[in-house]
């Protein structure tokens, strides 16, 4: 049975059972994204978290309690209803009658002899079947002889045209031996292309083993001249270059922890009732490891609020993990730029100046369109042709009150393999991510 969370146990309820086991009626309660805040009909208030496991929770769930409350004055008939037990299905009696029917057009016995096709002789009794139509009894033998008559005339009809598809003709073998790539094959191939290169596989003329025999050749010349000229793995260098023009752009590098407590992603509006919590790597009960890095950067925010001129701005570059579906542009490790800036000029038109500066000192064409998504409402997103690079924010939005945030502010967040696979035309987005098959967009598997 699915669990359902402490405020529909209490909304179905009307009560509150405390720590110490008292039953509470409720007077009135409010609740935000992450906490409820109750007041009970004696006058206490508390503030507890909205989860499905917690220790109120379950004895909601199971009508469990010491006392009632004097003060709340709870009438008799509406703690004998919350007493009360829920009735399980497996409880109940359950009788399985056990019947079968026989279809007019199937052979009534199913157990045939391989060679002839006739029904075995397990007793004298012969099954009857009746129709719908008050016709008279069929017997099944007769309707098994009858079945088989007509399979041999089909077959004896499909014979000659089976003959001619299966023997073949010089034009129809001509056809198959056109096809000279397999889908293994193809597959091979595209991987030892180099970023530049394409390839027709119905024009080429060459056999599957020379052309990987060139390709191979040509990758050891790419990885040998990468060696010998830069020795700079480009995600590396990307990060690298990343940081310096944050840093010089006035923006303070944090760097937050990858192992975070799910109640992060519960305070993001991600909670395990939400479709996007299966794609969160969990780590034991509480802990999971981070899908985004807005989390770490909140914390942030508040804790140099105040502490920082205004405006507070700050950047970090680091890992995240999603089990996301397989594609040209996703991946289940990924590395994140998210950068954030809160107080004054927090408006549309700085955040795409930003944005505009950081993608022309890349050398990336984009263009921004506007979006909305599940946990930040609406968005802008900036795309590079068909692939997304980013999705920015202007704050505030409602989740702020959450984390403590009470400034406006603006954000955005880029994949770095999807910035590489723009700068450099990857065909692939596991060319640029952290990856024991390629180097810089090279095929290693050689």
């Amino acid at each position: 049975m699915e669990k359902k969370p402490l405020d529909t146990l209490i909304s179905k309820n009307g009560l509150w059972v405390s720590r110490n086991g008292y039953l509470h009626s409720i007077r009135g309660c409010e609740t935000s994204q992450k906490y409820i805040r109750i007041e009970m009909d004696c006058g206490e208030v508390i503030i507890v978290r909205n989860s499905k496991s917690s220790r109120s929770a379950r004895l909601l769930r199971n009508h469990k309690f010491k006392k009632a409350c004097k003060k709340c004055r709870l009438s008799e008939d509406r703690i004998n209803e919350f007493s009360k037990r829920i009735t399980r299905k497996d409880d109940a009696e359950v009788r399985i009658i056990r019947s079968f029917r026989l279809d007019k057009e199937k052979p009534a016995i199913k157990s045939l002899s391989a060679d002839q096709g006739t029904p075995e002789k397990k007793s004298e009794h012969v099954p009857v079947m009746k129709d719908t139509e008050n016709t008279p009894p069929v017997h099944a033998d007769k309707i098994a002889k009858k079945q088989k008559e007509q399979g041999q005339k089909i077959k004896q009809k499909k014979g000659p045209e089976n003959s001619k598809t299966s023997g073949g003709t010089p034009q129809s073998q001509k056809k198959l031996k056109k096809v000279e790539f397999t889908p293994v094959q193809k597959t091979r191939i595209l991987s030892l292309l180099g970023p530049s290169e394409m390839i027709s596989f119905s024009k080429e003329k060459r056999s599957f083993a020379e052309l990987e025999s060139t390709l191979v050749t040509k990758r050891k010349k790419d990885i040998r001249e990468m060696y010998e000229n830069s020795r700079e793995n480009l995600l590396g260098k990307l990060e690298r270059h990343i940081t310096e023009f944050f840093v010089d752009m006035g923006f303070l590098e944090v760097r937050s922890p990858i192992l975070i407590p799910f109640e992060y992603m519960e305070r993001m509006g991600v909670g395990e009732d939400k479709k996007l919590s299966e794609q969160i790597f969990r780590v034991g009960e509480n802990m999971c490891l981070r899908p985004m890095l807005a989390p770490g950067l909140y914390n942030h925010l508040r804790k140099f609020d105040n502490l920082l001129p205004d405006p507070i701005r700050i950047f970090e570059i680091g890992p995240c993990y999603r089990m996301e579906s397989e594609g040209n542009n996703h991946l289940e490790e990924f590395t994140m730029l998210n950068f954030c800036q809160m107080g004054s000029r927090c408006t549309r038109n700085e955040l795409e100046f930003i944005i505009g500066e950081f993608l022309d000192f890349l050398g990336i064409e984009y263009e921004i369109i506007a979006d909305s998504c599940m946990v930040y409402g609406d968005t802008i997103d900036v795309m590079h042709k068909n692939m997304e690079l980013s999705s920015a924010v202007v704050g505030p939005i409602p989740m702020d009150m959450d984390w403590g945030i009470n400034k406006p502010w603006i954000g955005a967040g880029f994949g770095l393999e999807r910035l590489l696979k723009a700068k450099h035309d990857f065909k692939n987005i596991k060319r640029a991510s952290r990856s024991e098959s390629y180097y810089n967009g090279i095929s290693i598997n050689l």
